[in-house]
């Protein structure tokens, strides 16, 4: 105790900012290692409390030669590992990130492998299957942006799905890969915890889970963008799959998440990347309409209601999922008075 009384007292504010310092790094250390993917789970856990506690230890009892020393290398040490630690695509993944898609483009064609099309009974029960298939990119005829809300309004999941002519479409979003050792937690997406995955399904699978199984509420806006930017976008994602494929990347939920992701893809600029609606992701849509990206038809609220897909009771994924959720919604945008003049 006295040791800690005189390096406080010597010091002053300048002890306290460095103290400050000391215990933010050690709870980021201990969160990092906590939330890492390092093996056996007593190493990852053992570090997360051993080297933080030696942080805080070195700082505060012992002699100031040696902790001026040592704690920079520990710094050193942990910041080597953090940036040095891979991303892998080789783990025991859980059952719905087993197998990821890839994309192959030749031509103006798509081939695509291992679309997710799980037929759900309940959100842990479910018969997996996946399927391959081809897309011509000159049938390529919407992009529509799903919003998916289970707690409050200020965060959703947001994904795009790619409609073509002949009236198929392929719902692609961006998320968490997990392993099937860890439950799912918010507060790991902003450590090295998940690798970036792009679940590439059926509509059925991807969009009825939530709507017929979780019960969240779902909506589905059509974007208006040019045809050669709809092809664009489709092909960025396409790219990206493929990339991954055979060079994993970590999700961050600040940096990489589902929805600076599709800005990315979209090739937005950086100030749209950094507009508080892409953190608080249950307002992308409200952003997407101030770009002109949705029908301005109506205010954003009415625009909003009018875009929830409501199902019956008792309804389940069908052949015709795609059609049934569409049918009331307001996909058209025809030319306002001004657009006319």
């Amino acid at each position: 105790m006295s040791k800690f009384q005189h390096n406080s007292s010597t010091h002053g504010w300048v002890f306290w900012v460095k103290a400050a310092g000391a215990f933010l790094f050690s709870l980021y250390s201990a969160a990092a290692f906590y939330y890492s993917t390092l093996t056996p789970d007593m190493l990852r856990l053992g570090l997360s409390i051993i080297f933080p506690l030696l942080i805080l230890g070195m700082f505060f009892f012992a002699p100031a030669r040696l902790s001026r020393t040592t704690i920079p290398v520990l710094c050193a040490v942990f910041i080597i590992w953090y940036l040095t630690d891979p991303p892998r695509n080789h783990r025991d993944w859980a059952g719905e990130y087993a197998l990821p898609a890839d994309a192959v483009l030749t031509g103006r064609t798509v081939h695509i492998q291992n679309i997710r099309n799980f037929k759900y009974k309940t959100e842990t029960d479910y018969t997996p299957h996946y399927y391959d298939a081809t897309y011509n990119l000159d049938d390529l005829s919407s992009v529509d942006m799903i919003t998916s809300y289970w707690a409050g309004e200020s965060i959703a999941h947001v994904f795009l799905t790619f409609g073509f002519k002949d009236g198929h479409h392929l719902a692609i979003s961006i998320e968490t890969r997990r392993q099937k050792r860890f439950p799912y937690s918010a507060i790991a997406g902003f450590f090295h915890h998940y690798e970036m995955f792009y679940v590439t399904a059926d509509e059925q699978d991807l969009i009825g889970v939530r709507t017929d199984i979780r019960k969240e509420r779902v909506y589905l806006y059509r974007l208006f963008i040019a045809p050669q930017t709809r092809e664009r976008l489709f092909k960025s994602y396409l790219s990206e799959i493929h990339f991954l494929h055979t060079h994993p990347r970590w999700y961050n939920t600040l940096a990489d998440n589902c929805t600076t992701e599709i800005l990315s893809r979209a090739g937005a600029q950086l100030h749209y990347r950094l507009d508080w609606r892409v953190l608080l992701s249950g307002y992308t849509a409200s952003l997407a309409y101030d770009l002109g990206l949705l029908n301005t038809q109506y205010d954003f609220p009415t625009l909003k209601r009018l875009s929830r897909i409501q199902r019956p009771d008792g309804a389940m994924p069908d052949a015709h999922y795609s059609q049934e959720i569409r049918a009331h919604l307001p996909l058209d945008k025809s030319p306002t008075l001004s657009q006319i003049k």
